[in-house]
């Protein structure tokens, strides 16, 4: 059982990691919108390429409104949903992996008392 409590720690490690640099590229995202980059600049196709395929999912969901606003509130919605699943998900792995860790660390330590023999009084 330690072995899949390590699993789920490290599950868990990598969903934070990789939801905390995504974050960071929607950060430039939003910081490139402000500007007028270089299409052709390397970093900036790939931070769009990056970021655009779930921005047009999230923006086909928006209510009409929304859209209407004249901001763009895809980068802040979908920052939003990116932190709701790193405390949910990664939070819940994390956490189950270190309670088998614990389960298993606890197994260990306690003694065999069925080996011991009865007192009676």
């Amino acid at each position: 059982m330690p072995a899949l409590g390590n699993l789920l720690i490290a599950i868990a490690k990598v969903i934070d990691m990789v939801v905390g640099l995504y974050t960071l590229l929607i950060a430039g995202a939003v910081i490139l919108s402000w500007v007028r980059p270089d299409p052709l600049n390397p970093i900036v196709r790939f931070i769009h390429s990056a970021t655009e395929p779930l921005f047009s999912k999230v923006r086909r969901l928006l209510p009409s409104f929304l859209k209407r606003s004249g901001i763009d509130w895809t980068p802040m919605i979908v920052i939003i949903l990116l932190v709701f699943l790193q405390s949910f998900l990664s939070g819940t792995l994390l956490d189950f992996g270190l309670s088998l860790k614990s389960r298993e660390s606890n197994l260990e330590t306690q003694p065999l008392t069925y080996l011991q023999p009865l007192e009676f009084n």
